[in-house]
């Protein structure tokens, strides 16, 4: 199939609308990271808090480990020490589970900002896309054949705006029934235009 974009306006159109779809999906799924960036610096209280709790255990941890070591008193002094740095590690515990349901969430949030749009492109323009496709193809086989141009003039004469009808002439659908070559190619090369294609002939 050969589209002829520089010289006739529907395949311009087509190239076009093509390439405004491809920009519309990177500009979604950029903003779809951009969402996600914005969403995961919710995490960073968690992080630190994550950190600040495991760093308080620890150091609480080694605390009581050198008090357990007191002649006596050890085991009574080391229990105050055990139950802080049990708190510390919730709190950790805590800070960990932040950052998870921030992960989550940022990832949700993300697919959602690049889901619509898609679903848009996948349900909307891609199946019209393809049908034109589908129907391109099949004209640019017949086009050359003089049964698939009498075709295509049929098609034009049954699908075509009836102002575009009119500049082929007053007679365009009289001259067709008499099969009047010129009025067949007219009306061809019209439904060709409209799918963005061109004769091969003359």
């Amino acid at each position: 199939m050969k589209i002829y974009a520089d010289r006739i306006p529907a395949a311009v159109r087509q190239l076009l609308t093509d390439i405004l779809v491809v920009l519309w999906v990177y500009a979604w799924i950029r903003a779809g990271l951009w969402v996600n960036d914005m969403v995961e610096k919710l995490a960073v209280p968690g992080a630190k808090l994550e950190s600040a709790g495991g760093g308080i255990a620890d150091n609480l941890t080694d605390a009581g480990s050198k008090v357990g070591g007191v002649p006596l008193v050890g085991d009574q002094l080391v229990k105050p020490f055990e139950g802080a740095a049990s708190a510390a590690r919730s709190l950790a515990e805590a800070g960990r589970q932040q950052q998870d349901i921030v992960d989550t969430l940022a990832l949700v949030v993300a697919l959602i900002a690049v889901a619509v749009p898609l679903a848009l492109v996948l349900f909307g323009w891609l199946p019209l896309r393809l049908r034109w496709m589908r129907r391109a193809a099949v004209a640019s086989a017949v086009r050359d054949q003089p049964a698939g141009r009498d075709l295509l003039a049929l098609r034009a004469l049954a699908g075509q705006p009836l102002n575009r009808l009119a500049k082929l002439g007053p007679d365009i659908a009289q001259s067709w029934r008499n099969g009047d070559a010129e009025a067949v190619d007219a009306l061809a090369e019209l439904e060709l235009r409209r799918l963005g294609l061109r004769s091969r002939r003359g």
